[in-house]
């Protein structure tokens, strides 16, 4: 494989440098609706924003109050989050005196039979998004599924693969660029951990998050849970990396055996999951099979290969078919500083990391690199910022602050490079920033967090509630009348769409579901 310095020697040229104006990026965020009070909404989700169905741009997650909002793909971060706040300034003027809250951990819960399961409609599509999230349910609890995050969908341009597959002798045909992206995601495993202390903002949860469940969080305020040096307690085995798949071990190594991997855990009876059953006496389906995972996406990797597949096609049909098109970073969290949850800068650095990551060598990963992984994932999570932290590397243990600066040190020429190519600075301006946050941990989000909660003397959950009457002001501002109205059409569109598709339905859901598991 090309080294990193040649590739980079390559990409300085003056016909190749544009290809690094052509990265290409989407992003999902997602965001509890709450009450003015700070509780979870039980309202239905508004009908202004359309169908969750079948609106391309507003959708919901798990819970009906789980609002998830999907740009296009763009080819400037400038655009992605213009668009993102498009978005969330028509969400707005659907909701009637709701607010969006801004942070990864829910805001105030009075039990599981407080977050409501969405819903999606009588068709059958409709009925099989219900069954699955009443699984989750069974399985985990509706309290883990009320987390919110951000989804960083990325991808280089074809131009760009093709060059880096023709410098490593190969033809750019779906297994060389599914290799380059299978490399790429080997190294964001390696490193993510950098993600999680620079940009990490959930050191603390409100005390209903836990109730009734053992943890390790100390207690900071009456209602406010914490880890004094947590950078993401989203990321840790209270939230998404769930003790109920620890088991599972997905390879990264080949398209092959990622599909092996995962295609295994679809089908390995779990008597826990057997023992739950399959419906209610009412006929609601309580899970869509027994098995260890339902479908793929039940599968919570901080990232995931992709590809957008065709009608009718399950996800590693559509890898297994054309390869890998594009990957999704699943750890972002969302900023409670910021309107949008993330900003310009930070995509800038995901942008730089995430082509890095491509660009670098990346040999396979063994069970004991494996286990390194983990281990300095799970530390960073939990405990980041504290002073001298270290983590254990192929050539043995460093501390984290070094091992930053010697990976944006690496990143610099590539920046440098991305500047040249967009005739502005904005990613030498961002690495500069993330270096400040190095250097002094009180810089990141999630110190940020836990100083105003000190500080102020404030739970959790008053902070959190604060940031989002804040926000709702700035995105309360009204769309222009043309944009105004392409947003009303779509909700109208999509509220057709789902209309047509219920009533174009002619198979028993049960029959349905049946084909569907057994496709």
């Amino acid at each position: 494989m090309a080294s990193y310095d040649s590739l980079l020697s390559l990409l300085s040229e003056s016909q190749y440098r544009p290809l690094l104006t052509r990265l290409q990026r989407g992003i999902e965020k997602e965001g509890l609706r709450c009450s003015n009070d700070g509780l979870i909404a039980q309202t239905p989700h508004p009908k202004g924003m359309g169908s969750a169905l079948t609106h391309p741009a507003i959708t919901t997650d798990y819970s009906e109050a789980l609002l998830e909002f999907i740009t296009p793909v763009f080819t400037s971060a400038h655009e992605a989050a213009a668009y993102l706040e498009t978005a969330h300034r028509f969400a707005y003027q659907q909701m009637e005196g709701e607010l969006i809250w801004p942070a990864s951990m829910p805001c105030i819960l009075k039990g599981e039979l407080s977050i409501p399961i969405a819903n999606y409609g009588t068709s059958n599509l409709g009925q099989l998004k219900h069954a699955y999230r009443h699984g989750l349910w069974h399985r985990y609890g509706r309290v883990m599924q009320a987390i919110s995050g951000i989804h960083y969908n990325f991808s280089l341009p074809d131009e760009l693969l093709t060059l880096l597959t023709e410098q490593d002798g190969e033809k750019a045909d779906k297994d060389a660029i599914s290799r380059r992206y299978l490399g790429m995601i080997r190294n964001f495993r390696r490193y993510g951990w950098l993600l999680m202390y620079l940009f990490g903002a959930s050191p603390a949860v409100c005390s209903t998050f836990l109730e009734g469940r053992e943890h390790k969080l100390d207690r900071l305020h009456k209602h406010t849970l914490y880890a004094p040096y947590a950078t993401s307690l989203r990321m840790s085995d209270l939230g998404y990396q769930n003790n109920a798949q620890s088991s599972l071990k997905i390879c990264h190594n080949s398209l092959d055996t990622y599909i092996d991997t995962l295609s295994s855990a679809l089908t390995i009876p779990v008597p826990e999951y057997e023992a739950i059953g399959m419906q209610e006496a009412s006929g609601q389906y309580k899970q869509l099979n027994t098995n260890l995972l339902q479908i793929e996406n039940e599968y919570y990797s901080n990232i995931r290969p992709k590809r957008v597949g065709e009608s009718g096609e399950k996800p590693l049909e559509s890898l297994a078919r054309a390869g890998i098109q594009y990957i999704e970073v699943r750890s972002t969290d969302v900023n409670p500083f910021l309107p949008l949850g993330l900003d310009i800068p930070q995509m800038h650095f995901m942008d730089i990391f995430l082509t890095w990551c491509a660009l670098q060598d990346s040999a396979e990963i063994d069970n004991a690199a494996y286990q390194r992984i983990q281990n300095n994932f799970s530390k960073v999570v939990y405990e980041g910022r504290e002073p001298g932290l270290e983590l254990e590397s192929s050539a043995g243990s460093k501390k984290l602050t070094d091992w930053a600066n010697e990976l944006l040190d690496s990143m610099q020429p590539l920046a440098e490079l991305m500047d040249e190519a967009h005739h502005h600075s904005f990613h030498r301006d961002t690495l500069a920033q993330q270096r400040l946050k190095v250097a002094d941990s009180s810089l990141t989000p999630s110190a940020r967090v836990l100083r105003i909660l000190e500080d102020e003397n404030i739970e959790f959950a008053e902070l959190t509630l604060r940031q989002a009457k804040a926000h709702r002001k700035t995105l309360s501002e009204p769309l222009s009348g043309a944009i105004q109205d392409t947003w009303k059409a779509m909700a109208r569109d999509s509220l057709n769409a789902q209309e047509e598709l219920e009533q174009s339905d002619t198979l028993p859901f049960g029959e349905y579901l049946t084909a569907y598991m057994t496709r």
